[in-house]
């Protein structure tokens, strides 16, 4: 191991390793998990909590906006550990989209859009509109 070091939200740790055989770096970065979270789907279905799908959704919603891989991290340790913190070992699927929302809302109102499009089955220009009407209602309050 070349180095290791904490976070700056202190919820993980960053390690770096040196290969001597392939010459290769490589990064991990490793967090405590407070317990097995289980994610329950709309359909009943159950599997196994898995925090890079709430990263690879933030991170879509938030592409090529002026916000930072660390502050992706930081965003998805927040709301993961919220959710090992605050729910049972069940997790229904519109409870992990509603956090992932009220959290965008904050950092990035355009990537906040984009995941609602998603996340609410946008099918239509009026669905857009209708959303953003009730942003600007909200944050006209």
């Amino acid at each position: 191991m070349k180095d290791s070091r904490p976070s700056e939200d202190g919820e993980s740790i960053k390690r770096r390793r040196f290969c001597s055989a392939c010459m290769s770096k490589f990064v991990t970065i490793e967090r405590v998990q407070l317990r097995e979270l289980f994610v329950v789907k709309k359909n009943g279905e159950r599997e196994i909590f898995d925090q890079d799908k709430i990263y690879r959704a933030i991170s879509t919603a938030l592409r090529k906006r002026n916000i930072s891989e660390a502050d992706i991290e930081r965003l998805v340790n927040k709301i993961v550990h919220k959710l090992e913190k605050n729910c049972d070992f069940d997790i229904p699927t519109p409870l992990i989209g509603e956090e992932i929302m009220d959290n965008l809302k904050e950092v990035d109102q355009v990537g906040y859009i984009r995941f609602a499009s998603v996340y609410k089955d946008f099918s239509n220009p009026k669905d857009f509109a209708n959303f953003i009407a009730q942003l600007r209602t909200a944050t006209n309050d």
